[in-house]
C-alpha cells in the first residue's frame, strides 16, 4: 500500500516535506500508539501497532531510506530522485 492509499483508507494524518537533498514523510498514529515499532524490509516500511500491522511501500526512486517512530509519529527519511 502506498502512503497516499494508507492515509486515505486508514484516516491517518500524513505530511510530505521536500528538501534539497531528501524527502521526509511523517505519519501521526497518535500518542496512544507510542509503543509502535517500525522496520524497513527492501522497499517496504512495516509498522506494528499492537495486533495490527501496516505495510507501506516506498515511492519509486527512493535509493536510501531511514525510518523511526517516536511518540506515535512515524518518520521516513528518503534520499534519491523521487
Amino acid at each position: 500500500m502506498t502512503l497516499e492509499q494508507f492515509t486515505r483508507e486508514e484516516g491517518q494524518v500524513a505530511r510530505r516535506y521536500e528538501y534539497d537533498d531528501e524527502t521526509v514523510l511523517a505519519v501521526d498514529f497518535g500518542t496512544e500508539n507510542a509503543d509502535a515499532t517500525v522496520d524497513l524490509v527492501d522497499e517496504t516500511v512495516i509498522v506494528v501497532l499492537g495486533d495490527e500491522q501496516y505495510d507501506l511501500e516506498l515511492p519509486d526512486g527512493a535509493d536510501d531510506a531511514h525510518t523511526f517512530i517516536k511518540n506515535g509519529v512515524l518518520t521516513v527519511e528518503l534520499e534519491g530522485d523521487l
